[in-house]
């Protein structure tokens, strides 16, 4: 009797032609062939159900999909994970209807990984699709298949297990197994969608992680909520955090050197969907649980270093100078080599004391653009969302860069990059990369400052020691710049801040002039500023010279004038070069 079936449904198989079967046919003959396990007419049937383009005409199927996931043939399940990525496409009620089906999120989390390469890549680009909608991207978050694809990319040996402990909710797993991908991994960067620097989509080597899984994985890390982050084994983001920096330090190589590949020249990469933005949003948002590396600068040891184990100091401080005078705290020589203090991790990680030119390339060159966020800002993932388009891109002149001098004659400010200011006015960024970094040593040689703002957001050092000043003062938050002068030279012309400032000298001596505070009211942090001449004011009050040199802080209250340039009074070549830093206390008006 069995014999005589399965030579029925053969001649049904002959009989029934693509062009014959409609969606009201699929479903029995689909089931049919399941019960009768005719692998040759599921195929058709699965072939058939990827040119329907009705998304009602691929429901009634649903219910099938989680057996035909578990087949074990490799064709069917491809096939299969093809259908459940079709019809998520479809439209927005199909992939809802998937996304709410257990059974089938499970049965495709599952193939990710498979042994069959095939269907590994058919189940990765099934989870891309079903991820389109915001519904299914929590349902395969609730079904751990980030923690899948997390160890399917870092080489998991024995990747059932491991998820199935994880499911389980057994996370004191061991994680010694994991293995990220080395440094043998190589990537090239594509012209993405509109041209820009920032989607422009990262291409791999065949032996690397395949593109759509890789895809696949900084989607849903980039879907995850601030708890959906913390879920993640800490050990296995960390491997995979250690991983994606390595693939950005490659990724903004190729940038820098802008070695891109036109979309019409032949590829030897497989070529992700990600871009630059993307990569750069989902290792900023892994670094969110990546364990600390700098030992965090509290209140009270920024307290010790700048005004001395004494409480009474610190009081005399606030009594008789915070936004009364200026102060100069000078400092024992050669502190900033000492192990304890604070400022002693920044000043030995970049290297400045060896040369000019390899501070330029191992410092500058190795900085990307930070987007300007409020102190008041409390919802981070909210703020990488609102600006997920601009991240990772080059420093930005005028937002992250600038290349400037005050002339000794007219007292007036000149950019080495005169057309950036143009360019940025009318919100298009100038971007700093390529032959702009020789540009910028060719500038110091004229006698060019190097200003950098956003410091704290560039080193954990110097974050940790805004926090701490943060937290001494009162503050939400303490941004921090970074100024490069070179012998006999000018930077900022004479101006104020409508913020305190602690100007701490790491390298080299500079010269400041400090004025009189030149009206009663202190300027409100962001408010427009009132018209001041400064050449005018500046006759008119009296100023204190005050001369730092390395280790030296400089409090200088919000309102007050000031100017500095460097002295090259030293034989050495390079010993009129100055560096220094600037933390400034952004006292906000409910803090007044």
């Amino acid at each position: 009797m069995e014999s005589k079936k399965r030579k029925t449904w053969s001649e049904i198989s002959k009989r029934k032609t693509e062009t014959e079967m409609n969606s009201h046919t699929l479903f029995p003959i689909l089931v049919a062939a399941l019960s009768n396990n005719s692998k040759s007419l599921i195929k058709k049937c699965l072939n058939k159900l990827l040119r329907l383009s009705q998304p009602t005409l691929l429901i009634p199927i649903l219910s099938l999909l989680p057996i035909l996931l578990k087949s074990k043939y490799g064709t069917i399940v491809r096939l299969t994970a093809e259908v459940v990525g079709k019809a998520s496409l479809l439209s927005l009620e199909s992939n809802e209807r998937i996304a709410l089906d257990d059974e089938i999120v499970k049965a495709l989390i599952c193939l990710l990984g498979n042994s069959n390469r095939r269907v590994w890549i058919a189940a990765c680009n099934a989870v891309l699709d079903l991820s389109t909608a915001s519904l299914a991207r929590q349902r395969l978050l609730k079904f751990s298949a980030l923690y899948r694809l997390l160890f399917v990319a870092l080489s998991v040996v024995n990747c059932n297990e491991a998820v199935d402990y994880i499911q389980a909710g057994l996370t004191s797993i061991r994680f010694e197994f994991l293995q990220v991908h080395k440094s043998s991994t190589m990537v090239s960067l594509y012209t993405g969608e509109n041209g820009s620097i920032t989607s422009l989509r990262i291409g791999f080597k065949e032996d690397a992680i395949p593109a759509v899984h890789f895809d696949a994985t900084i989607n849903l890390v980039n879907a995850c909520n601030i708890e959906q982050l913390d879920k993640i084994p800490r050990r296995l983001s960390e491997c995979f955090f250690v991983f994606l920096k390595e693939l950005w330090l490659k990724v903004r190589y190729q940038m820098l050197c802008s070695n891109i590949i036109r979309s019409t020249e032949e590829r030897q990469f497989c070529v992700s969907n990600i871009t630059i933005n993307n990569l750069a949003e989902s290792t900023f948002r892994l670094a969110l649980n990546a364990k600390s590396l700098t030992k965090l600068s509290g209140h009270q040891m920024v307290k010790r270093c700048i005004f001395g184990s004494s409480e009474a100091t610190f009081e005399n401080f606030m009594l008789n100078y915070w936004e009364i005078s200026p102060l100069l705290i000078k400092r024992i020589p050669n502190t900033l080599i000492e192990e304890n203090d604070l400022f002693s991790s920044f000043s030995q990680s970049i290297n400045f004391n060896e040369s000019f030119h390899s501070f330029l390339s191992s410092t500058i060159q190795s900085l990307i653009s930070c987007l300007p966020i409020a102190s008041d800002e409390l919802d981070i993932l909210s703020f990488l969302k609102e600006g997920r388009n601009r991240l990772g891109c080059p420093l930005i002149y005028d937002q992250d860069i600038r290349v400037l001098r005050t002339e000794k004659h007219s007292r007036s400010e000149v950019h080495f990059f005169p057309g950036c200011l143009d360019i940025c006015s009318i919100k298009t960024p100038y971007f700093i990369y390529g032959d702009d970094f020789s540009k910028c040593e060719e500038a110091c040689k004229e006698g060019y400052t190097i200003a950098m703002r956003g410091m704290e957001f560039r080193f954990e050092s110097v974050a940790a020691i805004s926090d701490g000043f943060a937290s001494l003062f009162g503050q939400p938050s303490v941004g921090a710049n970074m100024y490069m002068t070179p012998p006999n030279s000018q930077g900022l012309a004479r101006h104020y801040d409508d913020h305190c400032v602690f100007v701490v000298q790491i390298f080299g001596s500079k010269q400041w002039k400090v004025f009189s505070q030149p009206c009663v009211q202190l300027p409100r942090l962001y408010y427009p500023r009132a018209i001041v001449n400064v050449e005018v004011e500046s006759s008119k009050n009296e100023y204190r010279q005050f001369s730092l040199m390395e280790g030296d802080i400089l409090y200088i209250p919000r309102g007050f004038l000031h100017e500095a340039c460097t002295d090259n009074g030293e034989l050495s070549e390079s010993a009129g070069y100055s560096l220094h830093l600037t933390l400034g206390v952004e006292v906000e008006p409910p803090f007044e």
